[in-house]
Parts: C-alpha cells; structure tokens; sequence
C-alpha cells in the first residue's frame, strides 16, 4: 500500500505509534526492510536523502513504487532533507509521496517562507510536507555525532509555523543527534519540552537521529506524542559489520552468499525498532 506521510502518519497519530523511517540506499537494505515489516505487520516509511538519491538514481524509485505497491502494509516514500526547493521538486516528479524540506538553520522567517513555496506545490500534487523547526546535531566525520549545535525547537514558534506553512510533519529538536555519538556524549530527551510541543499542535511529529538515545526515552517519545522517527546509523552499522564478517571468507563473490546473512542481521535491528516505536501488528488500523 503506497501512501502519503500525511495518511501514514493521522492514523499512528490517532493509535499512539511511531513510525520508523528507515533510510534505504541499496536494494539490500530495501529487501530487508520489506521483509522486516511483512513479518511484523508494521507501516513504514522509506527515507531516501539526496545524497543517496544520487548513489541510487533515480530509476531506483521505480523498484520501490513497485515494490510499496505489492506490500501488504502501508509505506510511504519520503525524501530525507531536502534542501532545496529543486530537491525536492526533483523527488515529487520522480515518486516520492512525501518531501522533506530543511531549511531549518535560516531565521524563522525565512525558513517559513521557503516551506510555504515548498508546500504549496507539493500539496498541488497530493505529496505531503514535512518541515523542520530548531536544529538538531551534526554529524562530523565517520558518521559520528556532535550535539554543539542543538538548538531546542521553542513551544512558543511551533504555532505561528504551522499555521503559516500548512505543512503536514513536524520535524523537533528536543535533544537527538544525527549519527552515532562519541563514547563520552550521553543524549537526553527533553520530554517535557515535548509535551508542550505536543499541547500546541496536532500535526505528527517528527525525530532525527533516533539512532542512538536510550530506548527507554524513545519509548517516552513515542507515548507523549511522537509519530516519526528516522533510523540509519543503527541499521547500517549492523548491515556492514556483518558484511565484513561475511568477507573474511575470500572465496565469496556472489551476492546471494553474501547479503543474506548481512540482511538477517540488519532484520534484527529493525525488528527492535518497530517493537520499541509500538508499530508491530498496525496494517490493521490501514484496512
């Protein structure tokens, strides 16, 4: 079942669940995801950012639209940060039924003004929005996180934004990171910053970099209003670690010996995730 985030995303709203986003760049992360989700009943969301859009190409949306259209769970494709208005309208005419438009290190005005632009064409073609409000941490060099930059999306701005962009996600900084962190780094959710998000808007919400925090806040999360959160580091870690396990063998050249252990290893992870997000067994609420 191919659908829009915004259909995806008013149902786990209404059930309490979230969403994983899983960022997809290969056909073997594809496969995985779409066996994980098959045995577990699970709506999911197939992030692609531009950076693997070009990786891919852009006749492999083609596979996945096929692909989503077999399933026999909800799935919606999504562009992972988009960062400009020309991403994004690349990815509307190539497929995706959900964009992500980034511009969430521009002052507040200006962020707004680029959503609205985004918005009105996406919502032209029935292709829903999500935007990003405060500023999450970035990623330096190997995937690794910093948390310096971290600025906590303010309750105060959530309102005047939607109701100026009309978009259909919400992306907030409450205390995530992009990539995995450094030993010495602990994250903390703000939860309480949540919930006064939560008390201000209906629109679903969104995490970044959901890879690495406790799974007793992701948990928290998801019960005071989370219904998105976008996992990468976690699947792929776990996808290529079994990979390099798989080639000390260097008689190996088939990817039919080599990537379905990796696959069931990445399955694993991915199982976890959709437990923890509470979105095994939700197809029911899609029929």
């Amino acid at each position: 079942m191919l659908m829009t985030m915004k259909e995806l995303l008013g149902i786990a709203k209404k059930h309490n669940f979230a969403v994983p986003a899983f960022n997809t760049s290969s056909s073997m992360i594809l496969n995985g995801l779409l066996e994980a989700c098959e045995e577990k009943q699970a709506p999911v969301i197939v992030a692609i950012h531009p950076d693997e859009l070009e990786f891919v190409r852009d006749s492999f949306l083609k596979f996945v639209i096929d692909e989503a259209h077999k399933a026999s769970f909800p799935v919606c494709i999504h562009l992972d940060h988009g960062a400009s208005f020309d991403q994004v309208m690349r990815a509307i005419q190539v497929g995706f039924t959900s964009v992500m438009i980034d511009s969430s290190a521009l002052p507040f005005e200006k962020n707004v003004e680029v959503t609205q632009k985004v918005v009105e064409a996406a919502h032209a073609v029935n292709v829903s929005v999500e935007a990003e409000l405060g500023t999450i941490g970035g990623t330096g060099e190997g995937g690794i996180a910093s948390t310096d930059n971290i600025i906590f999306t303010q309750p105060e701005d959530v309102k005047a934004f939607v109701e100026a962009t009309d978009v259909d996600t919400l992306a907030i900084a409450i205390g995530t990171g992009h990539g995995l962190y450094p030993k010495d780094v602990k994250p903390k959710l703000r939860i309480d910053l949540l919930k006064k998000i939560r008390a201000i808007t209906e629109v679903p919400l969104v995490l970044h970099g959901g890879s690495d925090n406790p799974d007793s806040e992701i948990a928290e999360a998801v019960k005071n209003g989370v219904q998105k959160i976008n996992i990468s580091s976690d699947i792929k870690t776990a996808f290529y670690k079994k990979c390099r396990e798989v080639l000390q063998d260097q008689a190996l050249r088939e990817p039919g010996d080599i990537y379905p252990p990796c696959i069931a290893a990445m399955k694993q992870v991915m199982y976890h995730k959709i437990d923890l997000f509470n979105d095994a067994d939700k197809v029911k609420f899609y029929k």
